[in-house]
Formats: structure tokens, C-alpha cells, sequence
């Protein structure tokens, strides 16, 4: 794979970036991470990015072990030396590993990590042209009183399993809820219901994505009234737009909920406020404001 990882201090090929068995972020998913992306040679909204990561390192106890400058350094200088002008960009810190025989996190030491590889995509290209088919999955998201949402985190199997079900039910990806019939996130990205000039999306159990915060700010600059608040499935199935917000592809329309489409639009009607939003979000990657160029010429 192109691209470029740092590990242990070092940086080395994609593929030889190692992890010991042993590190309780391998054997727990002991972690935190994010992932910034790269665009046409300009990182967007970099220091959101690492404003969580260290918001979420400090929730987890974890200390990566490096000022918030070098980490910006090592992020351009993955991007730099891989060549890339699209990027996903992802740094992450584990546990470590504990002393032998020991499981007190307390005798681990922490470890930082960085990698960039070209741009990954929730939904490519073509799949955004048409709108994405999304399932709403019976397995229940983790609940946030056992782990944090808002710490963006590797404890993946209940969107595993439900992206299982989703294939098997024709879908391309999941939406899990609550237990209790409100919506709330899918493997990697958040949800928009839009009713006429209102647009909703979930404030609970849920990751607050930084495509999340700019699509709301784009959609209040727009006039249109923002709710963060319960979305329950029945509402859901009833907007006239939905679509799914995500560093890995901005505001993705969704087709089709369970098989039905939404009001009844063929694939490729993308709903009008979501092309605006979409439309907006890609533009703001040229603006200075929310963009910083990759340090190509070291």
C-alpha cells in the first residue's frame, strides 16, 4: 500500500508498521483515534482533529507522549513523504503493554502512532451519485453510560455484526440505534433526517464528527433550522432527505432505508438540501479558514 506510517519514533513503509500482540490495544481495543483527511493537498479543520484526539486521550487516561506540535509535524510529514495529495490521515495511542503478569493499566506504557494512506471512502464516487442503501440493524449501539461516543473508539462489533445484517438484507451499510427505537450512528459516520427546511440529526450516543459540526454550520449558514435531538426510526422513514456524514466522503446521500426509497426518489435524485450541503462542504476545502496545506517542499 502507498503511504506512510511512524511507529516507535520511526517513520517506515505501511507495511512493516508493527503492533505487539500483547498491547491491550490490540487485546482490549484499548485506544483512541482519529482520522483527519487530506484533500487536493490541504488538511481540513487539522486542528479540530487534534482537539479531540487530545480531548479523548485525557478522557482514556492516555498520554501519547508528544506535544501537540510534533503530532501536527508527524501527520504533514506521513502526507509528505507517501506523496499524497488525497489522504486519510489517522493517528491513534494505545495502552500498551503492562508489566508481565500485571493487569493494571496503570503499569503500561502508553504508545503513539500516525499513518497516511490514500483517501478512503464510506461510499466511493459512484455510490454518492446514486445515494447509498442503508439498514437500520438490530443490534443495539453500545450504550454511552459503558463507553463514551464522543471518544472516538475501536469497539466495533455491534457495527460489525450489523453490517452483516445489512449485506444480507441487500443494504450497503448500517445504522444501529438505542434500544429504543431512535437512531443514533453507523460504522464511521452520523445521520441527517431533513424535513422541508428543517434538518435533525442525533445528539445522543453518538460520535460528534467534525463533518458533523461543519454540515450543521453549513446548514445554518444556509437559513435552515438545525435540531439536535432524539431521531426515532418511524421519523426516519418519513424525511423527505437522508443523508450520512463522514470524513470519508462529506454529506452522502442515502437512497433507500430497508429496501423502500426515500419519497419514493429513483437512484441519483439526490435530494436538493442535501446537494447543497454537499456542494458546500467540498468548497470549504479550499478556504483557509478551515484548511492548512501540506508541508510538501522539506
Amino acid at each position: 500500500m502507498n503511504g506512510c506510517a511512524f511507529v516507535d519514533g520511526v517513520f517506515v513503509p505501511p507495511e512493516d508498521a508493527k503492533i505487539s500482540i500483547f498491547d491491550w490495544g490490540f487485546l482490549h481495543s484499548d485506544a483512541t483515534y482519529d482520522v483527519a483527511h487530506v484533500w487536493q493537498g490541504r488538511f481540513f479543520r487539522l486542528e479540530d482533529h487534534l482537539d479531540r484526539f487530545e480531548a479523548s486521550c485525557r478522557a482514556l487516561r492516555l498520554d501519547p507522549g508528544l506535544s501537540r506540535e510534533r503530532m501536527r509535524e508527524v501527520m504533514h510529514e506521513c502526507v509528505r513523504r507517501a506523496g499524497l495529495r488525497d489522504a486519510y490521515v489517522e493517528l491513534l495511542c494505545t495502552r500498551g503493554r503492562p508489566a508481565p503478569g500485571s493487569r493494571d493499566p496503570r503499569t503500561c506504557t502508553n504508545r503513539f502512532m500516525a499513518f497516511a494512506i490514500p483517501f478512503v471512502w464510506i461510499a466511493d464516487p459512484e455510490k454518492q451519485r446514486r445515494g447509498v442503501d442503508l439498514v437500520v440493524g438490530t443490534p443495539a449501539r453500545i450504550p454511552a453510560s459503558s463507553v463514551d461516543p464522543r471518544v472516538k473508539n475501536y469497539h466495533w462489533l455491534d457495527f460489525v455484526m450489523g453490517l452483516f445484517e445489512a449485506y444480507e438484507r441487500g443494504g450497503e451499510t448500517v445504522v444501529l440505534t438505542d434500544g429504543a427505537g431512535h437512531v443514533t450512528e453507523g460504522p464511521g459516520f452520523n445521520v441527517f433526517a431533513v424535513f422541508g427546511r428543517q434538518v435533525v440529526t442525533p445528539s445522543a450516543g453518538v460520535l460528534e464528527g467534525i463533518t458533523r459540526r461543519t454540515l450543521i454550520e453549513l446548514a445554518q449558514r444556509e437559513g435552515l433550522e438545525v435540531q439536535l435531538r432524539e431521531l426515532g426510526v418511524d421519523e426516519l422513514r418519513r424525511a423527505d432527505e437522508v443523508f450520512l456524514s463522514s470524513t470519508g466522503g462529506g454529506a452522502i446521500a442515502v437512497h433507500a432505508l430497508d429496501g423502500v426509497a426515500i419519497q419514493g426518489r429513483r437512484a441519483g435524485d439526490i435530494g436538493p438540501v442535501t446537494a447543497r450541503l454537499q456542494a458546500a462542504y467540498w468548497s470549504l476545502h479550499q478556504d483557509e479558514r478551515y484548511s492548512a496545506a501540506v508541508q510538501y517542499g522539506r
